[in-house]
């Protein structure tokens, strides 16, 4: 099994889930896409974690982002365990639950980290876009909870990065400045930044962050 890397196409798969069978490219579309990782059903963070997820539904629809979760579980106790989410996290979970009892997704995406875990996949989260490349892989230990907040801001970044010649500086939130291109020179910059550049340093050009 290879190992994924930034750029690669997302390995296809067809799989049965809480919402029926789902192709993954098929299913995506012309989306973009976040898939992630759950030790398994019936576990507090998941609990919280997948709560959580059905309540930023709204901000992923706002950036053309489907979500698909994924446990070693099957669809019957994933249906289950959904019921005991929408009650506990006052949500109504809104996106597919893929089961994996085979371990073939999660050894396709390789969630399965044996000094880990020998059989429970990690918090692996990939993030792909429309193209159906990988364009950011996150891994947490079961123990750590994701912030949601941070995938949002990372997809913002994505998003912005991928159609305009900027990049994004630590902790950068919507709206702050953006860092212009090194591969620009200035004096282009410029001309394509009409907002305005401002030049730190020959290597460190920033600029208000364009329009989406």
């Amino acid at each position: 099994m290879a190992t994924l890397r930034l750029g690669d196409t997302a390995p296809n798969f067809t799989a049965q889930s809480s919402i029926g069978e789902l192709n993954l490219h098929e299913y995506l579309g012309d989306s973009w896409g976040i898939l992630f990782s759950h030790p398994a059903d019936f576990t507090p963070v998941c609990t919280t974690e997948l709560g959580t997820t059905a309540k930023y539904k709204p901000e992923f629809d706002k950036r053309n982002v489907k979500m698909i979760a994924l446990s070693v579980d099957s669809v019957e106790s994933h249906k289950e365990w959904i019921k005991d989410i929408n009650e506990t996290q006052q949500t109504v979970v809104n996106f597919p639950i893929i089961a994996d009892e085979d371990r073939n997704v999660s050894t396709l995406y390789d969630m399965i980290h044996p000094k880990a875990d020998n059989s429970l996949t990690v918090r692996s989260v990939f993030i792909i876009a429309p193209d159906k490349t990988i364009k950011l892989i996150l891994t947490y230990p079961a123990s750590t909870g994701r912030n949601f907040k941070e995938l949002l801001r990372v997809i913002d970044s994505l998003q912005l990065t991928a159609y305009h010649k900027v990049a994004t500086p630590a902790n950068w939130e919507q709206g702050d400045d953006v860092v212009v291109s090194p591969a620009i020179a200035t004096e282009d910059a410029k001309k394509i930044f009409t907002k305005g550049v401002t030049e730190i340093k020959p290597y460190l050009r920033m600029t208000p962050q364009p329009n989406l």
